[in-house]
């Protein structure tokens, strides 16, 4: 009789595959305000709150207008809330996916079809493209989620 693999465990390709997506997309949402703030240093400006304009070494010169909207700096931080929208939920059903062991060839699929989507409208969103593709990356990412979602509901009720 073969021995089975611990569902997370590094053996188990479909947690592996997981593994990797998810790694990949915390470093996405934990850099993401890290160009923000590079943005902000290289524009001397796009603050949001009132004592970041006033003067301290980080900002030896305080001008007007430091707290107006730059839409380089807002460019970036608009895409860091739109991480913070999705990462989080594939984050969270891609290991109830992994708990209910779907087929690897459907988990590599839907979780990688959400990195790619996502990778794609960090692209789309940094180059300001149309509404229309954004959308349409933002729907692929979308989808992954709730197919995998939808995946852990049928499972479970499978069980009941």
């Amino acid at each position: 009789m073969p021995v089975e693999t611990a569902v997370l465990s590094l053996e188990n390709p479909v947690f592996h595959t997981y593994l990797l997506a998810a790694s990949i997309m915390i470093l996405k949402l934990m850099i993401q305000p890290w160009i923000t703030v590079q943005r902000m240093v290289q524009a001397g400006g796009g603050y949001r709150s009132p004592e970041d304009a006033k003067k301290s070494p980080l900002n030896p010169n305080p001008r007007a207008g430091q707290l107006d909207i730059n839409e380089y700096v807002d460019r970036s931080r608009r895409m860091n809330l739109n991480d913070l929208e999705s990462i989080p939920a594939f984050l969270v059903v891609g290991l109830l996916f992994v708990i209910v062991e779907p087929t690897l060839l459907l988990a590599q699929v839907l979780i990688w079809t959400y990195v790619a989507a996502r990778a794609a409208h960090f692209i789309a969103y940094l180059t300001a493209q149309l509404h229309d593709v954004r959308a349409f990356c933002w729907t692929w990412s979308s989808l992954s989620v709730i197919a995998m979602a939808g995946y852990v509901l049928m499972q479970a009720l499978s069980i009941a």
